[in-house]
């Protein structure tokens, strides 16, 4: 068994690569970490969001309503 993990950590650790990537690879490779990260940022702003503004606009209905109400009593009652 000591002699399999040996084998699986000499074949897990990285030997030195003699390559060249550019400019070009790198730009990309930036460009979607932004775009992913953006991307999960406005999903999670989204999730909170969207919630909130339903919260807050049949809060705003309740109110209206009530204040309607509230009108049409005083309305009928002042004839």
């Amino acid at each position: 068994m000591p002699k399999f993990v040996l084998v699986a950590l000499v074949l897990l650790v990285p030997s030195l690569a003699h390559a060249y990537i550019g400019p070009g690879a790198g730009i990309t490779a930036i460009g979607s970490l932004l775009a992913l990260v953006g991307a999960v940022l406005l999903a999670l702003v989204g999730f909170v969001w969207y919630p909130i503004k339903r919260l807050r606009r049949s809060r705003a209905r309740s109110a209206n309503a009530a204040a309607t109400a509230d009108d049409a009593r005083a309305d009928s009652s002042g004839s």
